[in-house]
Protein backbone atom coordinates (compact mmCIF):
# COMPACT_ATOMS: atom_id res chain seq x y z
CA UNK A 1 0.00 0.00 0.00
CA UNK A 2 2.94 2.27 1.05
CA UNK A 3 4.69 1.71 -2.39
CA UNK A 4 1.44 2.36 -4.44
CA UNK A 5 0.66 5.55 -2.55
CA UNK A 6 4.60 6.80 -2.85
CA UNK A 7 3.97 6.16 -7.15
CA UNK A 8 0.66 7.59 -7.21
CA UNK A 9 1.84 10.52 -5.94
CA UNK A 10 5.35 10.83 -7.80
CA UNK A 11 3.80 9.67 -11.07
CA UNK A 12 0.65 11.55 -10.51
CA UNK A 13 2.79 15.30 -9.93
CA UNK A 14 5.44 14.79 -13.17
CA UNK A 15 2.59 15.86 -15.86
CA UNK A 16 2.20 19.12 -13.83
CA UNK A 17 5.95 19.58 -12.94
CA UNK A 18 7.10 19.26 -16.70
CA UNK A 19 4.36 21.22 -17.97
CA UNK A 20 3.87 23.85 -15.57
CA UNK A 21 4.95 23.68 -12.28
CA UNK A 22 8.43 22.11 -11.89
CA UNK A 23 8.94 24.37 -8.39
CA UNK A 24 6.72 21.44 -7.52
CA UNK A 25 9.27 19.16 -8.32
CA UNK A 26 11.83 20.38 -5.78
CA UNK A 27 9.45 20.32 -3.41
CA UNK A 28 9.01 16.22 -4.12
CA UNK A 29 12.30 15.56 -4.80
CA UNK A 30 13.02 17.20 -0.89
CA UNK A 31 10.52 15.01 0.91
CA UNK A 32 11.95 12.21 -1.10
CA UNK A 33 15.60 13.53 0.05
CA UNK A 34 14.85 14.21 3.48
CA UNK A 35 12.14 12.09 5.16
CA UNK A 36 13.06 9.02 2.36
CA UNK A 37 9.28 7.77 2.49
CA UNK A 38 10.42 4.50 0.31
CA UNK A 39 12.83 3.15 2.80
CA UNK A 40 9.64 3.01 4.99
CA UNK A 41 8.10 0.48 1.87
CA UNK A 42 8.60 -3.01 1.70
CA UNK A 43 7.55 -3.51 -1.76
CA UNK A 44 9.10 -1.46 -5.70
CA UNK A 45 9.12 1.56 -4.04
CA UNK A 46 12.37 0.81 -1.50
CA UNK A 47 15.03 0.99 -4.00
CA UNK A 48 13.15 2.46 -6.93
CA UNK A 49 15.35 5.72 -8.16
CA UNK A 50 12.86 9.10 -6.87
CA UNK A 51 14.85 11.21 -7.11
CA UNK A 52 16.33 10.56 -10.15
CA UNK A 53 12.97 10.48 -11.71
CA UNK A 54 11.79 14.07 -10.32
CA UNK A 55 15.42 15.30 -10.83
CA UNK A 56 14.97 14.56 -14.37
CA UNK A 57 11.16 16.07 -14.65
CA UNK A 58 12.16 19.03 -13.25
CA UNK A 59 14.86 19.79 -15.03
CA UNK A 60 12.36 19.36 -17.99
CA UNK A 61 9.76 21.73 -16.24
CA UNK A 62 12.51 24.50 -16.17
CA UNK A 63 12.52 23.89 -19.98
CA UNK A 64 8.98 23.67 -21.02
CA UNK A 65 7.49 26.11 -18.34
CA UNK A 66 6.62 29.35 -19.23
CA UNK A 67 7.34 30.95 -16.38
CA UNK A 68 10.41 33.67 -16.11
CA UNK A 69 13.77 31.73 -14.80
CA UNK A 70 16.49 34.09 -13.87
CA UNK A 71 19.51 32.92 -11.52
CA UNK A 72 20.73 35.59 -9.01
CA UNK A 73 24.62 35.07 -9.27
CA UNK A 74 25.23 36.00 -5.86
CA UNK A 75 29.15 35.77 -4.41
CA UNK A 76 27.71 32.75 -2.50
CA UNK A 77 26.36 31.22 -5.74
CA UNK A 78 29.96 32.21 -7.29
CA UNK A 79 31.98 30.29 -4.21
CA UNK A 80 30.09 27.09 -4.54
CA UNK A 81 30.50 26.95 -8.35
CA UNK A 82 34.12 27.33 -7.74
CA UNK A 83 33.24 24.57 -4.57
CA UNK A 84 32.07 21.78 -7.33
CA UNK A 85 34.28 22.71 -9.60
CA UNK A 86 37.65 22.21 -7.26
CA UNK A 87 35.90 19.22 -6.05
CA UNK A 88 35.72 17.48 -9.83
CA UNK A 89 39.65 18.68 -9.88
CA UNK A 90 40.84 16.61 -6.45
CA UNK A 91 38.88 13.45 -7.85
CA UNK A 92 40.60 13.50 -11.16
CA UNK A 93 43.73 13.17 -8.98
CA UNK A 94 42.28 11.28 -6.13
CA UNK A 95 43.99 8.48 -4.59
CA UNK A 96 41.69 6.31 -5.77
CA UNK A 97 39.31 7.19 -8.63
CA UNK A 98 37.46 4.47 -8.70
CA UNK A 99 35.88 5.64 -5.45
CA UNK A 100 36.24 9.01 -5.87
CA UNK A 101 34.40 9.20 -8.93
CA UNK A 102 31.27 7.35 -7.23
CA UNK A 103 31.17 9.85 -4.65
CA UNK A 104 31.31 12.78 -7.03
CA UNK A 105 28.88 11.65 -9.40
CA UNK A 106 26.38 11.73 -5.67
CA UNK A 107 27.52 15.33 -4.82
CA UNK A 108 27.03 16.47 -8.39
CA UNK A 109 23.53 15.44 -8.37
CA UNK A 110 22.45 16.39 -4.59
CA UNK A 111 24.35 20.32 -6.12
CA UNK A 112 22.54 20.08 -9.11
CA UNK A 113 19.07 20.49 -7.51
CA UNK A 114 20.69 22.92 -4.75
CA UNK A 115 21.66 25.13 -7.75
CA UNK A 116 18.07 24.44 -9.08
CA UNK A 117 16.48 26.23 -5.60
CA UNK A 118 17.11 29.66 -6.29
CA UNK A 119 15.94 29.33 -10.03
CA UNK A 120 12.45 27.99 -8.73
CA UNK A 121 12.41 28.96 -5.07
CA UNK A 122 11.98 32.73 -5.54
CA UNK A 123 9.24 33.98 -3.81
CA UNK A 124 7.91 34.43 -0.33
CA UNK A 125 5.53 31.39 -0.66
CA UNK A 126 7.73 29.57 -2.14
CA UNK A 127 10.42 29.61 0.19
CA UNK A 128 7.36 29.09 2.74
CA UNK A 129 6.08 25.91 1.44
CA UNK A 130 9.83 25.06 0.61
CA UNK A 131 10.33 25.20 4.68
CA UNK A 132 6.94 23.45 5.48
CA UNK A 133 8.24 20.42 3.26
CA UNK A 134 11.73 20.14 5.09
CA UNK A 135 9.62 20.30 8.32
CA UNK A 136 7.27 18.04 7.86
CA UNK A 137 9.77 15.90 5.92
CA UNK A 138 12.34 15.45 9.00
CA UNK A 139 9.70 16.34 11.55
CA UNK A 140 8.18 13.37 11.50
CA UNK A 141 11.17 11.06 12.67
CA UNK A 142 11.38 14.15 15.43
CA UNK A 143 7.76 13.53 16.66
CA UNK A 144 8.34 10.04 16.40
CA UNK A 145 11.84 9.60 17.76
CA UNK A 146 10.90 11.93 21.06
CA UNK A 147 7.60 9.50 21.88
CA UNK A 148 9.93 7.01 21.71
CA UNK A 149 12.39 8.28 23.91
CA UNK A 150 9.70 9.03 26.27
CA UNK A 151 7.74 5.90 26.27
CA UNK A 152 11.36 3.85 26.21
CA UNK A 153 12.99 6.15 28.78
CA UNK A 154 15.83 6.83 26.80
CA UNK A 155 16.83 3.54 27.17
CA UNK A 156 17.56 3.22 23.47
CA UNK A 157 18.69 4.92 20.52
CA UNK A 158 17.15 7.01 17.94
CA UNK A 159 17.71 6.25 14.75
CA UNK A 160 16.97 7.55 11.25
CA UNK A 161 16.12 5.18 7.76
CA UNK A 162 17.66 2.63 6.98
CA UNK A 163 20.28 3.36 4.14
CA UNK A 164 20.10 6.69 4.02
CA UNK A 165 22.06 9.96 4.70
CA UNK A 166 20.15 10.30 8.35
CA UNK A 167 20.06 6.36 8.65
CA UNK A 168 22.74 7.08 12.18
CA UNK A 169 21.73 7.62 15.27
CA UNK A 170 24.42 10.82 14.83
CA UNK A 171 22.79 11.80 11.43
CA UNK A 172 19.87 11.87 12.61
CA UNK A 173 20.55 13.98 15.67
CA UNK A 174 22.01 16.22 13.31
CA UNK A 175 19.18 16.31 10.98
CA UNK A 176 16.83 17.21 13.60
CA UNK A 177 18.99 19.94 15.20
CA UNK A 178 19.16 21.94 11.81
CA UNK A 179 15.35 21.33 11.64
CA UNK A 180 13.49 22.45 14.95
CA UNK A 181 14.92 25.97 14.13
CA UNK A 182 12.90 26.12 10.66
CA UNK A 183 10.53 24.76 12.99
CA UNK A 184 10.35 27.98 14.98
CA UNK A 185 10.53 30.35 11.90
CA UNK A 186 6.99 28.58 11.13
CA UNK A 187 5.45 29.19 14.73
CA UNK A 188 6.90 32.38 14.84
CA UNK A 189 5.10 33.35 11.78
CA UNK A 190 1.82 30.95 12.10
CA UNK A 191 -1.41 33.18 12.35
CA UNK A 192 -3.23 29.90 13.55
CA UNK A 193 -3.19 29.26 17.41
CA UNK A 194 -3.53 25.43 17.25
CA UNK A 195 -1.21 24.68 14.52
CA UNK A 196 1.42 27.18 16.71
CA UNK A 197 0.65 24.50 19.86
CA UNK A 198 1.58 22.10 17.30
CA UNK A 199 4.41 23.26 15.95
CA UNK A 200 6.01 23.83 19.71
CA UNK A 201 4.69 20.16 20.39
CA UNK A 202 6.86 19.04 17.35
CA UNK A 203 10.24 21.59 18.34
CA UNK A 204 9.71 20.15 21.95
CA UNK A 205 9.74 16.06 21.03
CA UNK A 206 12.50 16.57 18.35
CA UNK A 207 15.14 18.31 20.93
CA UNK A 208 13.86 14.76 22.87
CA UNK A 209 14.51 12.81 19.85
CA UNK A 210 18.14 14.20 19.12
CA UNK A 211 19.21 13.74 22.77
CA UNK A 212 17.85 10.22 22.60
CA UNK A 213 19.91 9.13 19.72
CA UNK A 214 22.64 9.06 22.62
CA UNK A 215 25.11 11.13 19.68
CA UNK A 216 27.53 13.25 21.91
CA UNK A 217 27.81 15.65 18.92
CA UNK A 218 23.96 16.16 18.91
CA UNK A 219 24.57 17.36 22.76
CA UNK A 220 27.73 19.70 22.00
CA UNK A 221 25.47 20.84 18.92
CA UNK A 222 22.66 21.55 21.38
CA UNK A 223 24.08 23.51 23.39
CA UNK A 224 25.47 25.59 21.00
CA UNK A 225 22.28 25.81 19.19
CA UNK A 226 20.49 26.81 22.82
CA UNK A 227 22.43 30.23 23.29
CA UNK A 228 22.47 31.17 19.52
CA UNK A 229 18.78 30.39 19.28
CA UNK A 230 18.17 32.52 22.40
CA UNK A 231 20.65 35.06 21.10
CA UNK A 232 18.80 35.37 17.56
CA UNK A 233 14.89 34.70 19.03
CA UNK A 234 12.68 37.75 19.08
CA UNK A 235 11.69 37.27 22.68
CA UNK A 236 14.16 35.91 24.61
CA UNK A 237 11.82 35.92 27.91
CA UNK A 238 9.74 33.17 25.86
CA UNK A 239 12.64 31.49 24.42
CA UNK A 240 14.95 30.99 27.62
CA UNK A 241 11.48 29.26 29.13
CA UNK A 242 11.36 27.16 26.27
CA UNK A 243 15.01 26.08 26.60
CA UNK A 244 14.70 25.76 30.21
CA UNK A 245 11.61 23.47 29.84
CA UNK A 246 13.21 20.91 27.31
CA UNK A 247 16.36 20.82 28.85
CA UNK A 248 14.76 19.89 32.37
CA UNK A 249 12.56 17.55 30.29
CA UNK A 250 15.57 15.84 28.94
CA UNK A 251 17.40 15.25 32.33
CA UNK A 252 13.97 13.98 33.66
CA UNK A 253 13.70 11.55 30.88
CA UNK A 254 17.50 10.05 30.32
CA UNK A 255 18.53 6.94 32.29
CA UNK A 256 22.17 7.34 33.91
CA UNK A 257 23.71 5.20 30.76
CA UNK A 258 22.94 8.27 28.75
CA UNK A 259 24.96 10.43 31.24
CA UNK A 260 27.99 7.93 31.38
CA UNK A 261 28.08 7.97 27.49
CA UNK A 262 28.17 11.86 27.54
CA UNK A 263 30.72 11.68 29.98
CA UNK A 264 33.05 10.64 27.40
CA UNK A 265 33.14 13.73 25.95
CA UNK A 266 35.22 15.02 29.09
CA UNK A 267 37.06 12.11 29.08
CA UNK A 268 38.47 11.72 25.75
CA UNK A 269 41.44 10.38 26.51
CA UNK A 270 40.07 6.95 27.58
CA UNK A 271 37.45 7.03 24.97
CA UNK A 272 38.67 4.37 21.47
CA UNK A 273 36.40 6.30 19.51
CA UNK A 274 37.37 10.11 20.29
CA UNK A 275 41.08 8.58 19.88
CA UNK A 276 39.94 7.09 16.96
CA UNK A 277 38.62 10.85 15.30
CA UNK A 278 41.83 12.23 16.11
CA UNK A 279 44.10 9.46 14.28
CA UNK A 280 41.99 10.01 11.29
CA UNK A 281 41.90 14.44 11.74
CA UNK A 282 45.72 13.83 12.11
CA UNK A 283 45.67 12.00 8.74
CA UNK A 284 43.44 14.33 7.18
CA UNK A 285 46.41 16.96 7.82
CA UNK A 286 49.03 15.43 7.19
CA UNK A 287 47.72 14.17 3.47
CA UNK A 288 46.45 17.76 3.05
CA UNK A 289 50.21 19.50 4.16
CA UNK A 290 51.95 17.07 1.15
CA UNK A 291 49.16 16.84 -1.64
CA UNK A 292 47.54 20.21 -2.60
CA UNK A 293 44.57 18.66 -4.10
CA UNK A 294 43.97 16.42 -0.99
CA UNK A 295 43.28 12.97 -1.23
CA UNK A 296 40.24 12.87 -3.27
CA UNK A 297 36.88 11.39 -1.93
CA UNK A 298 36.62 7.87 -0.24
CA UNK A 299 40.46 8.47 0.61
CA UNK A 300 40.23 6.97 4.40
CA UNK A 301 41.16 3.65 3.47
CA UNK A 302 43.55 1.39 5.02
CA UNK A 303 46.24 2.23 2.67
CA UNK A 304 46.28 5.89 3.61
CA UNK A 305 46.14 5.20 7.35
CA UNK A 306 49.43 3.18 6.47
CA UNK A 307 50.92 5.89 4.95
CA UNK A 308 49.82 9.04 6.41
CA UNK A 309 48.44 8.38 9.90
CA UNK A 310 49.76 8.25 13.41
CA UNK A 311 48.73 4.97 13.99
CA UNK A 312 48.37 2.76 11.28
CA UNK A 313 46.24 0.53 12.64
CA UNK A 314 43.33 3.25 13.98
CA UNK A 315 41.61 2.74 11.02
CA UNK A 316 38.35 5.73 11.20
CA UNK A 317 36.28 7.59 9.01
CA UNK A 318 36.72 11.48 8.98
CA UNK A 319 34.23 12.15 11.41
CA UNK A 320 34.34 15.72 11.01
CA UNK A 321 33.11 18.05 8.43
CA UNK A 322 35.81 19.64 8.03
CA UNK A 323 38.52 17.52 8.52
CA UNK A 324 35.80 14.91 6.37
CA UNK A 325 36.81 18.38 3.34
CA UNK A 326 40.59 18.77 4.32
CA UNK A 327 41.38 15.58 3.66
CA UNK A 328 39.56 14.87 0.53
CA UNK A 329 39.80 18.29 -1.12
CA UNK A 330 42.83 20.24 0.73
CA UNK A 331 43.18 23.54 2.18
CA UNK A 332 41.65 24.91 -0.93
CA UNK A 333 38.51 22.88 -0.28
CA UNK A 334 38.06 24.10 3.19
CA UNK A 335 38.59 27.42 2.38
CA UNK A 336 36.24 27.63 0.04
CA UNK A 337 33.82 25.15 2.00
CA UNK A 338 34.08 28.23 5.28
CA UNK A 339 33.96 30.95 2.41
CA UNK A 340 30.69 29.72 1.71
CA UNK A 341 29.66 29.75 5.10
CA UNK A 342 31.24 32.77 6.25
CA UNK A 343 29.24 34.63 3.07
CA UNK A 344 26.18 33.33 3.89
CA UNK A 345 26.32 34.23 7.65
CA UNK A 346 27.13 37.75 6.44
CA UNK A 347 24.08 37.64 4.03
CA UNK A 348 21.71 36.63 6.58
CA UNK A 349 22.82 38.77 9.08
CA UNK A 350 22.44 41.78 6.35
CA UNK A 351 18.70 40.31 5.87
CA UNK A 352 18.16 40.54 9.61
CA UNK A 353 19.30 44.28 10.37
CA UNK A 354 17.60 45.20 7.10
CA UNK A 355 13.89 43.60 8.29
CA UNK A 356 13.86 43.05 11.82
CA UNK A 357 12.21 46.72 12.23
CA UNK A 358 9.57 46.87 9.99
CA UNK A 359 6.34 44.28 10.88
CA UNK A 360 5.98 43.37 6.85
CA UNK A 361 9.55 42.42 6.46
CA UNK A 362 10.26 40.49 9.44
CA UNK A 363 8.88 37.45 7.93
CA UNK A 364 12.77 37.68 6.36
CA UNK A 365 14.66 38.84 9.55
CA UNK A 366 12.89 35.74 11.42
CA UNK A 367 13.40 33.24 8.69
CA UNK A 368 17.34 34.34 8.54
CA UNK A 369 17.89 34.16 11.80
CA UNK A 370 16.63 31.13 12.36
CA UNK A 371 18.92 29.27 9.57
CA UNK A 372 21.68 30.95 11.29
CA UNK A 373 21.04 28.96 14.08
CA UNK A 374 20.47 25.94 12.04
CA UNK A 375 24.13 26.96 10.15
CA UNK A 376 25.16 26.88 14.39
CA UNK A 377 24.16 23.48 14.75
CA UNK A 378 25.68 22.02 11.71
CA UNK A 379 28.71 23.87 12.55
CA UNK A 380 29.13 22.52 16.11
CA UNK A 381 27.57 19.14 16.04
CA UNK A 382 29.22 18.39 12.24
CA UNK A 383 32.48 19.02 14.27
CA UNK A 384 32.36 14.88 15.24
CA UNK A 385 30.30 14.11 11.70
CA UNK A 386 31.33 12.88 8.55
CA UNK A 387 28.32 15.06 6.75
CA UNK A 388 30.21 17.72 4.61
CA UNK A 389 27.99 16.82 1.45
CA UNK A 390 24.51 16.82 3.22
CA UNK A 391 21.95 18.23 0.92
CA UNK A 392 20.06 20.05 3.72
CA UNK A 393 22.74 22.38 5.19
CA UNK A 394 23.39 23.53 1.41
CA UNK A 395 19.84 23.92 0.97
CA UNK A 396 19.68 25.89 4.36
CA UNK A 397 22.41 28.24 2.55
CA UNK A 398 20.47 28.49 -0.35
CA UNK A 399 17.13 29.63 1.06
CA UNK A 400 19.46 32.31 3.05
CA UNK A 401 21.01 33.56 -0.07
CA UNK A 402 17.24 33.72 -1.77
CA UNK A 403 15.63 35.31 1.44
CA UNK A 404 17.49 38.32 0.71
CA UNK A 405 17.02 38.02 -3.16
CA UNK A 406 12.81 38.10 -2.47
CA UNK A 407 12.95 40.74 0.44
CA UNK A 408 15.22 42.89 -2.45
CA UNK A 409 12.44 42.00 -5.03
CA UNK A 410 9.58 42.81 -2.92
CA UNK A 411 11.39 46.19 -1.75
CA UNK A 412 11.82 46.68 -5.55
CA UNK A 413 8.25 46.32 -6.20
CA UNK A 414 6.45 47.90 -3.62
CA UNK A 415 6.56 51.68 -4.94
CA UNK A 416 4.66 50.24 -8.32
CA UNK A 417 2.27 48.44 -6.53
CA UNK A 418 1.67 52.22 -4.22
CA UNK A 419 1.66 53.83 -7.55
CA UNK A 420 -0.89 51.41 -8.82
CA UNK A 421 -3.10 51.64 -5.69
CA UNK A 422 -3.58 55.86 -6.54
CA UNK A 423 -5.45 55.51 -9.19
CA UNK A 424 -7.11 52.81 -8.39
CA UNK A 425 -8.94 54.64 -5.30
CA UNK A 426 -9.00 57.60 -7.15
CA UNK A 427 -11.13 55.96 -9.68
CA UNK A 428 -13.30 54.47 -7.62
CA UNK A 429 -13.52 57.90 -5.86
CA UNK A 430 -14.89 59.32 -9.30
CA UNK A 431 -17.05 56.21 -9.75
CA UNK A 432 -18.86 57.31 -6.76
CA UNK A 433 -19.40 60.65 -7.43
CA UNK A 434 -20.73 59.63 -10.65
CA UNK A 435 -23.43 57.72 -9.40
CA UNK A 436 -23.95 60.00 -6.71
CA UNK A 437 -25.16 62.16 -9.84
CA UNK A 438 -26.58 60.05 -11.63
CA UNK A 439 -29.09 59.29 -8.50
CA UNK A 440 -29.63 63.20 -8.42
Amino acid sequence: MRDLLIAAIVFGALPVIIFSRPHIGLYLYSWISYMNPHRLAYGFAYSFPWAYILAIATLFGIIFSKEPKRMPWTNEMTVLSLFILWMLITTVFAFYPDLAWVQMEKVAKIQIMIFLTPLLINTRERLRNLIWVIVLSLGFYGVKGGIFTVLTGGHYHVWGPEDTFIGGNNEMALALLMTIPLMRYLQLTEPRKWLRLALGGAILLSALAAIGSQSRGALVGAAAMGLFFWLKSRNKAFTAVLILVTAIFVVSIMPSAWYSRMDTIDNYQQDASAQGRLNAWALAWNVATQRFTGGGFDMFQVETFAAYAPNPSDIHDAHSIYFMVLGHHGFVGLGLFLLLAFLTWRTGSWSIRHAKRDPDKRWAADLAAMCQVSMVGYASAGAFLGLSYFDLYYHLLMIIVMTKVVLLQEEKLAPTQASNAVPNSTSARMSRKKAALQKA
